[in-house]
């Protein structure tokens, strides 16, 4: 299992090494919260249970960047569940403070799982086998070799994301539609500072890492992956009609369908 260290360590470890360390990017409008509001949070925080959210025991700090577009590019904060050996999920916020943004989704799903989908569907998935030789994807507060370990699980699977809150241009609220992200493949692509100000923020050393990392086994991409390389953009455009989402024969309006601009 990709679950390598215990939940009550890693909690201890996530603690002291690699949180609050990244505030969320933007300031959303509202007034302050009110103390009946914070009452009723304190009561449900003590009286509802959070399987899910409970579930979640990995922390990863990457980089995005919008599919078609790479210089929108943005740090991602991944909180990740191990559902199986083949399949993992992640919640993204753009910082790892309490306030943090939640900025969108990521599946990932091993090499074995991703040979087996339609070419159409390949297209929408990246390969992580340079964010983790490269050093740019790091597990905060874990020691070398659970680090290790876990990158060596990491290195040959694919990420299907949505990012549906825009951090790096809309600093107040979610706006527009959700946008397919990508990840980096070779060096030169990534803007260095993004890189060094994340590097600073952590007190780690990627090119350190790097290094560490030079023995991890790193099979070529699987075709249809990364297809932005081949210059097969694909994001979502409004359209009229149901899309994917109709039901029948009934639309309710405006909805959004894939395309290749």
């Amino acid at each position: 299992m990709l679950k390598l260290w215990p939940v009550a360590a890693f909690s201890l470890l996530l603690a002291g090494c690699g949180a609050n360390n990244s505030p969320a990017q933007v300031q959303s409008p509202g007034a302050p919260t009110s103390s009946s509001l914070k009452l009723l949070e304190t009561g449900a925080d003590v009286m509802q249970s959070r399987p899910p959210i409970d579930a979640i025991n990995t922390y990863l700090d990457g980089f995005h960047f919008y599919n078609g577009d790479q210089n929108g590019q943005m740090e991602a904060h991944h909180y990740v569940t191990v559902l199986n050996e083949d399949v993992m999920q992640a919640v993204i916020y753009d910082g790892n403070t309490r306030d943090a943004r939640l900025m969108g989704v990521e599946y990932i799903i091993s090499e074995r799982l991703y040979k087996t989908l339609p070419p159409e569907e390949k297209k929408l998935w990246h390969s992580h086998q340079y964010e983790v030789k490269s050093g740019t994807l790091i597990a905060p507060g874990l020691p070398e070799a659970a680090d290790h370990a876990l990158m060596k699980r990491i290195v040959n699977t694919y990420g299907k994301t949505w990012h549906t809150w825009h951090t790096d241009r809309d600093k107040t609220l979610p706006i527009g539609i959700p946008a397919l992200m990508m990840g980096f493949t070779a060096d030169g692509q990534m803007d260095s500072r993004l890189l060094a100000d994340r590097d600073r923020r952590f007190d780690v050393d990627s090119k350190k890492i790097r290094a560490q990392r030079a023995d991890i086994v790193a099979h070529p991409a699987e075709p249809g992956a990364n297809a932005w390389q081949q210059g097969e953009v694909i994001q979502l455009q409004r359209t009229h009609g149901g899309g994917e989402h109709s039901h029948g024969q009934t639309h309710f309006g405006p909805a959004e369908q894939l395309k290749q601009p």
